[in-house]
């Protein structure tokens, strides 16, 4: 197939079946990704395109991996390791709907909430915000908020925010003393098809 034949990726958002997910990847155990050890949910499809974004393959629409909500609820959960999840991506609140739905499941048993987005606090509340954002917003205990800037970039291991224009939202009080993932540590997760996904939190 030459370049003029060639399928472009996808870069806006597409529909995706009632009760589904379009994720990039999920992982199990992780420690760097939030308070304690948590699923990680990287969601397909962002439309900020941050210079410097350290998962631009996350950017494209295209359908990568279709989950249903309850699949993946019962791997999160089957795991008895993980007190919380983590929504990456990608965008989350483009899927806002289905991760709302996700989120009600997960916190029903006992986890906590944290979800990242390039979206402002401000656009998520306000009547322009993507479809579910309220929904899904009720169900956080932690927001961490605004688009990556590069020229803003705070390169540090201990810091929650990769760029100062960036904000923690702690919506739940009980996590207010485990604000302390931040660290100079990278994780390998090898799958059971022996592929590896490596994931730091990038400050």
């Amino acid at each position: 197939m030459n370049n003029l034949t060639a399928k472009l990726p996808t870069t806006t958002p597409i529909e995706i079946p009632l009760g589904y997910l379009n994720i990039m990847g999920y992982i199990d155990e992780s420690k760097v990704n939030g308070p304690g050890c948590r699923g990680v949910v990287w969601v397909q499809g962002c439309t900020k395109g941050c210079s410097g974004c350290f998962n631009p393959d996350s950017w494209f629409f295209d359908i990568n991996e279709l989950i249903s909500i309850e699949e993946l609820a019962n791997k999160i959960l089957n795991n008895p390791q993980n007190t919380g999840v983590t929504f990456s991506g990608g965008e989350p609140f483009l899927q806002a709907p289905a991760l709302a739905e996700l989120a009600k499941i997960l916190k029903y048993r006992g986890l906590n909430i944290l979800s990242f987005s390039g979206f402002t606090l401000v656009e998520l509340q306000s009547k322009n915000a993507p479809v579910g954002s309220q929904e899904l917003l009720s169900q956080l205990d932690v927001l961490i908020d605004g688009p990556f800037i590069e020229t803003l970039a705070i390169h540090s291991p201990y810091s929650l925010v990769s760029s100062s224009n960036q904000r923690v939202r702690i919506f739940n009080p009980e996590l207010k003393n485990q604000l302390n993932w931040a660290r100079n540590h990278l994780e390998i997760h090898v799958s059971k098809d022996g592929s590896e996904i490596f994931t730091r939190y990038w400050g």
